[in-house]
């Protein structure tokens, strides 16, 4: 089978492969039909995520039709379209049972590693390193799904791919992004970052009660998105200071909640931004963590800082005595996607939401490497990518 394998960094190539096949009784294949490029994709094309190895699969945002099942499958059905979820849970360990799926114990056969750097292991990851796992991810042909039964969405007839394949990441992400803030009736939220999971988080917000949004990011394109779903922008390169013009925007107060929807490869313009660029440049640090700095900074006190945005190693110089002084509350990790497929799905189906909205190119698996450059590149322009299958 054809899938997009990682090379090397900034190098993504499509290579013939072995097909998955059924290794547990829980397993099946899937024939994929539509998948995704996440922006979380580009922290492994551009080399911040270890232990990837030439030739893995990449892709974690996918759907398709079932084409085999393993002798203990119950709820899923060879025929049936599914979406699958970025995160592998097994649905019976402790975190599973308490519907925390990407904390999972038991999918993650490299625990070990990551238990070295972080102290515990979480769930294994399709197509995003070995560190979580090395699964084969869904930017291929066919894609095995481990414990299938917890880790599928059967979605109904006549609903198109494009409308439920976000399902499988950004929509859960940026809707537990706005549910970590706490919402009440009348709160502003800001969100750094207004790319596919910034637009998510911003429906989110609103759908959860905020009454005002502000977005700061730096793309025209992802901006005007953001005004057209009903957000307050703040163009970083337009304003003397950012903190600044949060602080006049919310009459001194703060906002209630802040979510960092960018993570570890944040921009800027200030000094800590360039530093941070610098000395990631340098190998003297992992991530670039200005935005999580602006939003402890700006967030009111009391208040709720929100972390999406993936971050993979340790953080210089994050104000935490501001974050002490002013009673701050974090809420952060992998979205516990399996907990929201369903009832997302059903806004969807209501017509409440469709959030297809976000997709600006659509490509054939052969054209994966040229859309990766693309994405990497042009931010603005490319702000998510679909790959049609067949």
């Amino acid at each position: 089978m054809k899938a997009l394998c990682w090379e090397g960094k900034e190098s993504v190539a499509v290579h013939n492969t072995g097909e998955p096949r059924i290794l547990n009784p829980s397993d099946a294949i899937v024939k994929v039909t539509t998948a995704a490029i996440c922006g979380s994709d580009l922290h492994l094309y551009d080399g911040y995520i270890p232990t990837m190895k030439k030739g893995d699969i990449l892709g974690h945002e996918t759907m398709g039709e079932v084409v085999e099942i393993g002798a203990n499958v119950k709820k899923v059905r060879v025929g049936d379209r599914i979406v699958i979820p970025f995160d592998i849970a097994c649905g019976k360990c402790h975190f599973c049972e308490q519907e925390q799926f990407s904390i999972c114990d038991n999918t993650n056969p490299n625990a070990v590693m990551a238990d070295k750097l972080y102290g515990y292991s979480g769930a294994g990851l399709f197509g995003y390193s070995h560190l979580y796992g090395g699964y084969a991810g869904g930017q291929a042909e066919y894609i095995r799904v481990p414990h299938v039964d917890t880790n599928s969405l059967v979605i109904p007839p006549g609903v198109p791919d494009e409308q439920v394949l976000f399902l499988s990441d950004i929509f859960p992400t940026g809707y537990m992004a706005a549910e970590n803030c706490g919402i009440q009736r009348g709160d502003t939220v800001a969100i750094w970052g207004a790319g596919p999971v910034g637009q998510m988080a911003i429906l989110s917000a609103f759908m959860l009660g905020a009454e005002r949004v502000l977005v700061v990011d730096h793309f025209p394109g992802r901006l005007k998105m953001a005004r057209d779903l009903g957000a307050e922008t703040i163009n970083f390169e337009d304003v003397e200071d950012v903190l600044d013009e949060i602080k006049f925007r919310t009459g001194g107060r703060g906002p209630d909640a802040c979510i960092d929807a960018v993570g570890l490869e944040a921009h800027g313009t200030s000094a800590p931004a360039v530093l941070d660029r610098a000395k990631a440049a340098l190998f003297l640090a992992t991530d670039r963590p200005n935005v999580l700095r602006q939003a402890i900074q700006a967030c009111r006190k009391g208040g709720v800082v929100s972390v999406p945005g993936v971050y993979a190693g340790a953080l210089d110089k994050i104000p935490f005595g501001a974050a002490f002084a002013k009673g701050l509350t974090f809420k952060m990790g992998q979205t516990h996607t399996q907990r929201y497929m369903q009832p997302l799905l059903q806004r969807i189906l209501e017509d409440e939401i469709d959030p297809s909205f976000v997709i600006t190119h659509r490509i054939g698996l052969d054209e994966g490497p040229e859309a990766y450059r693309l994405f990497s590149e042009n931010k603005d322009e490319c702000i998510k990518v679909v790959i049609k299958m067949h």
